[in-house]
């Protein structure tokens, strides 16, 4: 059995497996086709705000809805090849879902560094709630 590990280890390890994006890298990649994916609560998008043409996905579903084989998934999941960019609050539960997606084989999934915040304090477009 293998020892525990404390939460700045674990997204140590999960960050090490792929590229993060900042938000200008995001907003290109979205330019680009990538897939940007929402997993803030309600209450969060209704505080602060949406990123436009963002698939919002509850964290609890993300598996469900971006698995490209599952029964579940959103109309977007086309494939594992589908570049994917996890966008939550502030950048950490995001880096865990990458991660999950990853093991899914969606090889090309990543998170935003610094998540909606670090999005909306470069001046990216965020439309109203």
């Amino acid at each position: 059995m293998s020892a525990p590990v404390g939460i700045d280890e674990l997204l140590e390890r999960v960050r090490a497996g792929y590229t993060r994006l900042d938000p200008r890298e995001a907003y290109a990649a979205s330019r680009a086709g990538a897939l940007l994916v929402d997993i803030r609560y309600q209450a969060l998008r209704d505080r602060d705000g949406l990123i436009p043409g963002a698939l919002v996905v509850e964290r609890n579903e993300l598996e469900w809805r971006l698995d490209p084989q599952g029964s579940h998934r959103a109309p977007q999941a086309t494939g594992h090849g589908l570049q994917v960019v996890v966008i939550c609050n502030e950048g950490y539960a995001s880096s865990l879902a990458a991660a999950s997606l990853h093991a899914l084989g969606l090889h090309r999934a990543t998170d935003l560094a610094g998540g909606f915040q670090a999005w909306k304090s470069a001046g990216l477009p965020v439309a109203a709630p």
